[in-house]
């Protein structure tokens, strides 16, 4: 939750580009994709993903394709920024929040993670879904707490930087993300073997 994986890096992206409060579009998606990912291990998807493990590759492999895009579009972005004078257009808040959601949905062991995580803290005794939706809740806290201080330390930092330096930092941000899909693709290879 708290290391950086491909959301987190999205998040530090498009704070740094957009700023924090129109980056907490991105949040959103991610939560929800989250949610959704929750609700399906919580109905027992999670056993039908892993006997379908194709679905789960052709997932994994969007979800690589999804990241390297991403990042060589802020790559590019960041070019182009850094020679043009006149402000660029604003990211609509539905893109923001697509990213968010796709990056994040994209991971489909997400599902299996919280199979296997959730269980562990559910008593028998007590009624499921009221247990399920306070580890939900709980998770979804943690995790927007931390996605919203990544997002805050980027607007952060690319508040001292303008011009040339903020194109590097964009530029260093999109290699970032196109390494993390570069790891996940070599990751899902090694795994498929």
């Amino acid at each position: 939750m708290s290391t950086p994986g491909p959301s987190h890096l999205l998040m530090l992206s498009n704070s740094a580009a957009h700023g924090f409060k129109r980056s907490l579009a991105t949040v959103a998606g991610d939560l929800m994709a989250n949610s959704l990912q929750m609700l399906a291990a919580g109905l027992g998807l999670a056993a039908l993903l892993t006997v379908y493990g194709n679905a789960l590759l052709i997932i994994k492999w969007l979800g690589v394709v999804y990241l390297i895009w991403l990042g060589v579009r802020m790559i590019l972005r960041a070019g182009k920024a850094s020679e043009a004078s006149a402000p660029a257009t604003k990211t609509s808040l539905w893109t923001l929040w697509l990213q968010g959601f796709i990056t994040s949905a994209s991971n489909p062991k997400a599902i299996v993670f919280f199979a296997a995580l959730f269980p562990q803290f559910i008593s028998a005794e007590r009624p499921f879904w009221i247990q399920f939706a306070a580890l939900s809740i709980t998770y979804l806290l943690i995790d927007g707490l931390f996605l919203s201080a990544y997002g805050i330390g980027a607007t952060w930092i690319a508040s001292r930087f303008a011009g040339s330096a903020r194109a590097r930092i964009d530029r260093v941000g999109g290699g970032f993300i196109v390494g993390a899909a570069v790891l996940l693709g070599l990751k899902t290879l090694r795994d498929s073997s």
